[in-house]
């Protein structure tokens, strides 16, 4: 065996799983940079980190993120596997509008599943919100949708962009959805009031229902869809927590009343801690994965099928 087989393919790539740490290692290096200068001026500026919380805060951050998410996963693409920015399935190919939709509506449908699941066992009572400022009312209906767009594009092109894809390259799908899964159950346990049995796992089986939506897609729409569509639907439409979450939607259409165990609605943490959340997303995704209404790209396929030969890939 030669010793740089630790290192190199058969292909002469640096191997899938030392490109998904030099991803990481890279990725959050930028970050505590980018954040250790930021709060170094806001020190010298006299600027209180406060400005960083709230609202502001997390758009803020989930759009640095996206940010440090697409150039470093850029540039591990170029530089290591000579891959083109359109390989990450932000591209606008053909039917991506589509796949937005798509996502959409399931992500919705896929929610009100789960909230149903909970409410025929007794967990939930829903009631149409009291009387709120018209104000308020269009900041939760709306102004919600634009945050948790950019905040699930940040957490799928974190997750579902170049470590799901590098990985998928070298490994059978199966295999290599796992690490990414599994990290982005691991950074949602800092969430507030988190169930940590029933957060975790269902976090990781999220993260194989984005991925396979990925997979049966091989664009970023179809599960950025489905991932700011659910957490909407959550907060905006039934007035849930949001990942333990409260503070984005202040004036949900319905009001809900959880009257049932923790471990079948969640308690504080929201749906996303029960048992009512897993069985919606089991159904989920067998759906996403059988269904016919969904097709790859077929340029996209091709740089997710295997190591991409050099001289098939190029910038035009």
């Amino acid at each position: 065996m030669n010793p740089l087989d630790i290192f190199l393919n058969r292909h002469g790539r640096l191997r899938s799983g030392w490109r998904l740490v030099i991803f990481c290692a890279v990725y959050f290096t930028a970050l505590a940079a980018f954040f250790t200068a930021l709060y170094a001026i806001f020190f010298l500026l006299k600027i209180p980190n406060a400005r960083l919380a709230g609202t502001l805060g997390y758009v803020v951050q989930s759009f640095v993120l996206f940010a440090t998410a697409l150039v470093v996963g850029w540039g591990c693409g170029r530089l290591f596997e000579d891959l083109p920015v359109r390989a990450l399935g932000w591209a606008r190919h053909r039917g991506w509008l589509r796949d937005l939709l798509t996502g959409t509506l399931l992500g919705v449908l896929s929610l009100l599943l789960a909230a149903l699941v909970a409410t025929v066992f007794r967990g939930f009572q829903f009631s149409v919100a009291p009387s709120i400022s018209n104000v308020a009312f269009v900041k939760t209906f709306f102004g919600s949708a634009v945050i948790f767009i950019i905040a699930a594009a940040a957490e799928e092109m974190l997750f579902r962009g170049y470590p799901l894809q590098t990985m998928m390259r070298a490994l059978p799908f199966l295999l290599a959805v796992i690490p990414s899964s599994v990290l982005f159950a691991y950074v949602h346990l800092d969430n507030p009031n988190v169930a940590w049995g029933f957060t975790f796992v269902n976090t990781t089986l999220a993260g194989f229902w984005l991925a396979v939506a990925y997979f049966r897609t091989r664009s970023l729409w179809f599960p950025l869809g489905l991932h700011w569509a659910w957490n909407w639907a959550m907060g905006a439409l039934l007035g849930l927590p949001v990942s333990g979450i409260t503070s984005l939607t202040r004036a949900p259409l319905f009001r809900a009343t959880d009257t049932g165990p923790a471990w079948l609605t969640g308690g504080a943490y929201g749906l996303e801690g029960g048992a009512a959340c897993t069985v919606a997303l089991i159904i989920s995704t067998i759906f996403i994965w059988k269904t016919r209404l969904l097709r790859p790209d077929e340029e996209l396929k091709k740089f997710t099928d295997g190591e991409v030969p050099k001289k098939a890939t190029s910038d035009e």
